[in-house]
């Protein structure tokens, strides 16, 4: 398992890496934090959230061959629902992507949750530190890819530079509300995808009608990868914009540990749309939940110094991922575009 834990904290250091956060957190003693807290809290993601690791910048883009297609972007902004799948059973026989729902599986091999994803690339915080907006919702189940329950309602924030973690009625017993991720995890770029491969065999799944590009790592093949629509299509919202290739989904390696069971994860979009999010519901959530300094998340060894956590970190952080020890050196290894099997 703490193989599987390694590779995989290569992988999903390019997932959304404000969306891992919900293992605990806790308070640092100033006379510790002094100088070194916000330095311990900065995770190298191949370029998707920062820069780290990637001088020069060009040492974290993907290298296109011959004839593959140019990458799809993000619009300005946008709002999206989805449809959660964690796959328990199959996967090895119908490796993602995935259509809605999984072809060749049955209710039997899969769990289905739902959550909200909302993004503005021009949005500048008040502090000015950095920019774009983005928020992923989890309606009662929290992003699979840790080795414990999931069963709770949580959101990722990253506003400009700075990133928090939001846990809410439902969540468990002496957690936080709030906790700082980082202060170096911008959202996606609009142009992220060009971080990632383009992967030739997932993209003939679903009757070639998608793009996909993925990272897989290792012999265990922990894999990333997102999907977008081959063809472009107007926007269901905005009639005046340019057609443009929607995504189509958002696939992964989760945590194989029961629980959460979670041996591939695939984030479907629905109702994809170029509708700029509401702040009221969405960024403005950060400045109710969390105090003007909010407490620092305390995941991975070497976050925080021993001794200062809580009872609900000190339960899993023998075996979260550590990103901490994993990205401290560099960007992701290079990729390799099978996809994942037993």
């Amino acid at each position: 398992m703490k193989t599987y834990q390694r590779l995989a904290a290569n992988v999903l250091a390019v997932v959304w890496a404000f969306a891992v956060v919900h293992a605990g957190a806790q308070p640092l003693p100033k006379a510790v934090d002094q100088g070194g807290a916000a330095a311990r809290h900065v995770y190298a993601t191949s370029g998707v959230h920062n820069n780290k690791g990637c001088m020069p910048p060009e040492k974290c883009v993907a290298a296109r061959k011959p004839g593959e297609p140019t990458d799809p972007q993000y619009p300005t902004w946008w709002s999206s629902d989805w449809t959660m799948y964690r796959v328990f059973s199959g996967f090895d026989r119908f490796p993602p992507p995935y259509a809605s729902p999984p072809a060749g599986l049955t209710a039997r091999d899969y769990e289905v949750s739902y959550g909200s994803t909302y993004y503005d690339a021009s949005y500048v915080p008040p502090d000015g530190d950095g920019q774009g907006a983005m928020m992923e919702h989890y309606v009662k189940r929290c992003l699979p890819i840790f080795p414990f329950a999931n069963t709770f309602t949580c959101s990722f924030v990253s506003l400009g530079n700075k990133a928090y973690f939001l846990r809410y009625e439902d969540r468990p017993p002496g957690t936080p509300a709030c906790c700082q991720f980082s202060l170096q995890n911008h959202p996606p770029r609009q142009d992220f995808i060009k971080h990632l491969p383009y992967n030739a065999s997932q993209s003939a799944h679903l009757r070639a009608s998608l793009q996909a590009y993925s990272l897989t790592v290792g012999p265990q093949k922990i894999l990333f990868g997102y999907a977008f629509e081959k063809q472009a299509r107007p926007d269901s919202v905005d009639r005046s914009a340019a057609p443009y290739r929607h995504p189509q989904s958002f696939f992964f390696s989760g945590a194989p540990t029961d629980p959460p069971n979670a041996p591939i994860v695939s984030q479907n979009y629905t109702n994809f749309r170029m509708q700029k999010p509401n702040p009221l519901s969405t960024w403005n959530q950060v400045k109710e939940m969390c105090s003007p300094e909010p407490e620092w998340c305390c995941l991975f060894d070497g976050d925080c110094p021993t001794g200062n956590h809580t009872s609900d970190t000190i339960s899993t952080r023998k075996t979260v991922l550590d990103w901490a020890t994993m990205h401290g050196a560099g960007p992701m290894p290079a990729a390799d575009s099978k996809s994942p099997s037993k």
